[in-house]
């Protein structure tokens, strides 16, 4: 090799190595173990606690309403899997387009998503189509979505790597995909709160 091909190989090789640090990475980093373990550890456990509340209930302690305006426990269940699948195609849309929380703060903490899943002192109106608790009549067919839904979250979960730290999600509000992936268990979580409440109530059928 003469000096003018030298030459020309290295002056291409610092160009090429300048792109490279100047051009932003295409593929994101992977989701750390740790808020791997966290989410899949709270999406199996609310995953089994819906399961476990509502076995064993007659039809009409599903239908129970401690009040005209309140929920029942079966219109519950139908809530969840009408709002989850929501949420799901939300956080995959989210997650296709550039990340762009290296600029942006998150408008919540970790502990502030996961105490919502247990604060029911402040109660909020649910809206955009999840309030239709009658779509599933049938608990069975209610739980039985619900839990396939989950089963195809939780294998996401468990394998993918995704950067969800790096993807905002929400308009107003804003926050990482991760907080809001974590938030669709803590949102189900809220509701076996409510679940529990009306078992609890002193005019709950006893069978």
């Amino acid at each position: 090799m003469n000096t003018l091909q030298t030459y020309v190989l290295r002056s291409w090789t610092i160009v090429t190595l300048t792109v490279c640090l100047l051009v932003p990475p295409m593929f994101a980093a992977p989701m750390t173990s740790d808020d791997r373990e966290h989410l899949l550890v709270h999406f199996e456990m609310t995953t089994q606690m819906v399961a476990e509340q509502v076995r064993g209930l007659s039809q009409a302690q599903l239908e129970y309403k401690a009040t005209p305006d309140r929920w029942s426990i079966r219109e519950i269940v139908s809530h969840l899997a009408v709002a989850e699948p929501d949420y799901w195609r939300d956080i995959q849309k989210a997650l296709k387009a550039a990340p762009d929380m290296k600029d942006k703060k998150s408008a919540n903490t970790d502990a502030d998503i996961l105490w919502y899943g247990i604060d029911r002192v402040v109660h909020t109106k649910t809206g955009g189509g999840h309030e239709k608790v009658d779509t599933y009549r049938d608990l069975g067919e209610a739980l039985g979505k619900f839990q396939a839904l989950r089963a195809i979250m939780i294998e996401y979960i468990k394998t993918t790597n995704d950067d969800m730290r790096a993807h905002s999600f929400g308009d107003k509000e804003v926050i990482d995909c991760w907080q809001w992936m974590l938030e669709i268990s803590t949102h189900a979580e809220r509701h076996i709160q409510q679940i529990r409440e009306i078992k609890n109530d002193p005019n709950f059928p006893k069978k």
